[in-house]
């Protein structure tokens, strides 16, 4: 009978770090991570070890296998260890802009100019012609005078920065009327009140949820008055018994009184996307057009480009945000200038913005078009993932996402995956540990994969993950 060896005993078995460190395998890889890598995987692995023991389970009953083991796991922690924090996912949810995965994608050129600005030096802030200092933003505030028709522009690291810039600069310690029914909160609970608060105007409410006339802002009116702000409300819709008071209103009532009009937008449209099935929303053009003295709305959203709050408007008001100290605190680096101008060239030609800006193409996908991809994704899925899962087509809907068009619903097909020898939350689990990272869908104990979000390119990639992972579990 093979004598049984006490926990105390095993955990003398176990090696020190420097012999772990003297194993081949371990040492080679001396060479590629850094040191202090290694060792933390090595100390984590006896640790693993340590533990295993000591809740009575077997790793080995020789120095030799318990070595075995913990050079096992030192690999895998290795491997976790050193693999990049941000990595590359594959979106098959559907949602075009998707927070969690990093909202928009940028179009070839827009990833060309960040290359150029990544690996070599730049005019930011020289002007090439004079030699003098530039302006960082100069290369984007005449493109977006032109495709807006405003004034003047600036372009800080994201819209709740310009909000933030602009009220503070606008109506610092000064009133702003604002409906309560625009009182939105954005991502990660920041609310409007909240910005307003830190920017130091004084926020004044008016009208009701759902209804805000004209006569509600006049009423609110003093000599402590600072702006009229309306917020656009992208990320939730009141309907029913419903009624806003109108850009052009509030022009009127501004001009009446001498006070700036703001309109936040949040996720501004530089074109129109009503004729591919989409809600009709306002264009940063239409609100400049109708009279609104400052434009604010995000880059990184429906734009399509890199994260940046974009503010356009009256020159007077822009310069006075210019020379505002909080400007620079905010400002954008060379590489969102460089993406920023690449994407907004895009708009100059609009028939060819829909096809080289990705979030638009995914956004103006055809229904059709989807469903051809989906079957032939969902084909070539049968046949490599055998009987590990019965594989099907359904019809559904995809999302716009980043908290833009929350009623649009975007028709497509979805792949409709159901395991045979794992759960769902396991193959989902497998899924998002894969290199690269998978994201579905998950409904009725089926993984769903919608081609809308699916890149080109990555259809094979998909294929590998998905038969990779549910491989083992027959």
């Amino acid at each position: 009978m093979e004598k049984k060896i006490k926990p105390t005993e095993k955990l003398r078995m176990l090696p020190a770090v420097d012999e772990v460190l003297r194993i081949r395998q371990i040492a080679a890889l001396l060479t590629e991570n850094p040191r202090s890598i290694i060792v933390k995987a090595v100390r984590e692995a006896l640790d693993s070890c340590r533990k295993l023991i000591l809740k009575g389970e077997d790793i080995g009953s020789t120095n030799e296998q318990v070595l075995d083991e913990v050079v096992k796991i030192t690999l895998n922690n290795i491997l976790k260890l050193a693999r990049p924090k941000l990595r590359p996912v594959i979106n098959a949810t559907g949602v075009v802009l998707h927070t969690n995965l990093g909202r928009a994608l940028l179009g070839e050129n827009a990833r060309r100019a960040v290359q150029m600005a990544a690996t070599g030096y730049t005019n930011l802030e020289m002007d090439l012609v004079t030699g003098k200092r530039g302006s960082r933003y100069a290369a984007v505030e005449n493109i977006l005078t032109e495709l807006t028709g405003a004034e003047a522009a600036l372009v800080v690291n994201n819209n709740a920065s310009a909000v933030l810039l602009a009220l503070g600069t606008l109506a610092g310690g000064k009133e702003v009327i604002v409906s309560r029914g625009q009182l939105v909160e954005i991502g990660g609970s920041f609310r409007i009140p909240d910005v307003m608060v830190q920017s130091g105007a004084i926020l004044v409410e008016v009208g009701s949820t759902n209804k805000t006339y004209p006569s509600d802002y006049q009423r609110a009116i003093t000599g402590e008055t600072g702006l009229l702000l309306q917020v656009h409300t992208s990320n939730y819709r009141i309907v029913g018994f419903t009624r806003e008071t109108t850009i052009a209103e509030l022009v009127q009532l501004g001009q009446e009184y001498d006070l700036p009009v703001m309109s936040d937008l949040g996720s501004g449209f530089l074109v129109d996307l009503s004729h591919y099935g989409l809600p009709k929303e306002p264009t940063v053009q239409e609100v400049v057009a109708g009279g609104a003295d400052v434009v604010t709305f995000s880059g990184d959203k429906l734009l399509g480009g890199p994260q940046a709050g974009i503010i356009v408007g009256r020159k007077k008001y822009i310069d006075l945000m210019k020379k505002n100290p909080l400007t620079r605190a905010v400002r954008i680096d060379k590489f969102t200038v460089a993406a920023l101008e690449a994407t907004l060239r895009e708009y100059l030609e609009p028939e060819l913005a829909l096809k080289r800006i990705p979030t638009l193409r995914m956004l103006t996908a055809d229904p059709e078009e989807l469903e051809r991809r989906a079957g032939s994704l969902a084909e070539e899925l049968t046949a490599a993932v055998k009987d590990l899962a019965d594989i099907g087509l359904e019809k559904g809907f995809s999302r716009v996402g980043g908290g833009a068009m929350p009623t649009a619903e975007l028709p497509t097909t979805l792949i409709t995956i159901l395991p045979k020898y794992i759960s769902l939350d396991e193959l989902m689990k497998r899924l998002r540990e894969h290199n690269p990272a998978m994201i579905g869908r998950a409904r009725d104990d089926k993984l769903l994969l919608d081609v809308r979000t699916v890149q080109a390119g990555e259809e094979e990639i998909i294929i590998e993950a998905i038969c990779n992972c549910l491989e083992g579990g027959a």
